[in-house]
C-alpha cells in the first residue's frame, strides 16, 4: 500500500527520497525491520492474550526430560509470524505482482488449515486435531492453485540470455548500478527448473513425458502439477514434524528462507543471473520483499520461541511456514534443491516413516514391533540418548547452515 502511495507522491510532487521505494533492496529492508519489530513488540501482547485465554499446549508424556514443564505453554503462536509477514508485505510489496499474489494466497490458505487444526486441539479438546485427510486435501488444493497459476498466467515465464546477434530485447532494471545491459530472449512458458549436475543446471519436466502430439504440453503441465502437490505436502508436513523442540523449526526455517531469498534476488536480476549462468525469471525479485518479511517475523518469533519457549508456533505456524518454503522454491524454480536445502525436514520426516514402517513389518514377522530409533522424529531420538535440548537444536541449526551453503554452491556445479 505504501509502495503505491509513494509512487503516486513521486509522480505528482517529485518528493525527495521517494525514489528509494523503486529499489527492492530498500523495500526488503523495511519489510524485514517492520516484521521483526511487530513480532517482538506486538507478538509479546499476543502471547499474553494467549496466556489469559489459557490457549496452552497439551503435552503427552513421552518420558522426555523437561517435557512436562512445557505443559500449558501458549500455542498457536504462528499467528505472530503470519500477521507480521502479511502486514509488511501488504505495505511494501507490489501487490499486483503475480508471484506476490501466489505467496499471499499460500500464507492465508495454509494459515487457515493450520489454525483449524490448532483450534480443534485447543478449543474442542480433540488431541488428534484436524483429520489427516483434510490436511492433505488443503495441501493438494494449494498445489493445484500454484500449478495451474504457473501454467495459465501470462505473467509467469522465464527468459534465456542470448548472444547479441540473436533477436532479443534489452531488459534494464533500476538496480543495475551502472552495469551494462544484458540481452535476453523473449519470454517463454516452460516447465524448466534448476537441478545440479545437468547441462546448464536446468531440467525440464517435459523429459518425463513420453507422449507427443497436441496433448503433449497439457500432459507435461499435469506432471508438473503432480510434482508441485507432492512437494508442498512433503515440505509442509516435514516442517510440522520438525517443530518438536524449542526454536528448532523456527531457526531452520529462517536459514532456508534466507537461502531462497538469495535465489529469488539472483534469478530476478538479469546481470547476476547472466553472470552465474542461471535462468532469468522476470519480476521474481519482488519476492525478496516477501521473504525478507518472513525472515524478520521468524527471527522476532524466535526471541520468544527459543529455549525455554514462551510460546509454540503450533500447526498454525509450522504448516504455513512449510507451505511457504515449498511454494517459494517452486516459483523460483529451485524445488529440486529442496532435498538438500531442507535436509533437516527431510531427515525428520524419513525418521518417522522408517520407524513406523519397520515397526509394522517386524510386528508381522516377530509378533512384536521393533524400532530403528529410540524415538521419532529424530530430535526425540537424541533426547532419549541424553542430549540437552538446546544442544540438539544448536547442532541442527549448524547442519542447516551447512546445507544452505551447499545448496548455493550447486548453482556452479554442472
Amino acid at each position: 500500500m505504501i509502495y503505491y502511495l509513494v509512487q503516486y507522491i513521486q509522480k505528482q510532487f517529485d518528493f525527495p527520497g521517494a525514489g528509494l521505494f523503486r529499489y527492492i533492496s530498500f523495500r526488503s529492508a523495511l519489510a524485514f525491520i517492520l516484521s521483526l519489530l511487530f513480532a517482538l513488540f506486538i507478538g509479546k501482547r499476543i502471547i499474553r492474550y494467549l496466556q489469559r485465554k489459557q490457549i496452552g499446549e497439551e503435552i503427552r508424556n513421552l518420558g522426555l526430560e523437561g517435557q512436562l514443564q512445557k505443559k500449558g505453554t501458549p500455542t498457536m503462536g504462528g499467528i505472530i509470524v503470519i500477521a507480521a509477514t502479511l502486514i509488511s508485505v501488504l505495505l511494501f510489496a507490489d501487490l499486483l505482482n503475480i508471484y506476490i499474489i501466489i505467496m499471499l494466497v499460500t500464507t492465508v490458505w495454509m494459515g487457515a488449515v493450520g489454525f483449524t487444526d490448532d483450534y480443534i486441539k485447543v478449543f474442542l479438546k480433540n488431541k488428534d486435531g484436524l483429520s489427516g485427510k483434510f490436511k492433505i486435501l488443503g495441501q493438494v488444493l494449494l498445489g493445484l492453485f500454484v500449478g495451474l497459476t504457473m501454467w495459465l498466467s501470462p505473467d509467469i515465464m522465464i527468459r534465456d540470455h542470448v548472444r547479441p546477434n540473436i533477436q532479443s530485447e534489452v531488459v534494464v532494471t533500476s538496480e543495475y548500478s551502472g552495469s551494462e545491459p544484458v540481452s535476453v530472449s523473449k519470454g517463454k512458458k516452460t516447465t524448466q527448473t534448476t537441478i545440479p549436475f545437468f547441462k546448464n543446471n536446468e531440467f525440464d519436466y517435459a523429459y518425463l513425458n513420453p507422449f507427443k502430439g497436441k496433448w503433449r504440453d497439457a500432459i507435461t503441465w499435469t506432471i508438473f502439477i503432480v510434482v508441485v502437490i507432492f512437494i508442498i505436502t512433503a515440505v509442509s508436513n516435514g516442517t510440522n514434524l520438525t517443530d518438536g523442540l524449542d526454536g528448532l523449526a523456527t531457526g531452520v526455517s529462517a536459514m532456508n528462507a534466507t537461502t531462497l531469498g538469495v535465489f529469488a534476488y539472483l534469478s530476478g536480476n538479469v546481470i547476476y543471473s547472466e553472470y552465474l549462468n542461471i535462468m532469468y525469471i522476470p519480476h521474481i525479485s519482488e519476492l525478496v520483499v516477501f521473504m525478507s518479511a518472513l525472515i524478520g517475523a521468524l527471527i522476532g518469533f524466535l526471541w520468544y520461541n527459543s529455549y525455554p519457549a514462551q510460546v509454540f508456533m503450533g500447526d498454525t505456524g509450522s504448516l504455513t511456514i512449510g507451505g511457504i518454503i515449498a511454494v517459494y522454491a517452486i516459483v523460483v524454480r529451485k524445488e529440486l534443491l529442496l532435498p538438500i536445502l531442507c535436509g533437516i525436514f527431510l531427515v525428520e520426516a524419513l525418521s518417522v516413516l522408517i520407524q513406523v514402517s519397520y515397526f509394522k513389518v517386524t510386528r508381522k514377522i516377530y509378533g512384536e514391533g521393533r524400532r530403528v530409533f529410540l524415538m521419532s522424529p529424530l530430535h526425540h531420538h537424541y533426547q532419549k540418548k541424553g542430549y540437552a535440548e538446546p544442544k540438539i537444536v544448536t547442532r541442527f541449526w549448524i547442519i542447516s547452515m551447512l546445507l544452505a551453503v551447499i545448496t548455493v554452491v550447486t548453482l556452479k556445479i554442472r
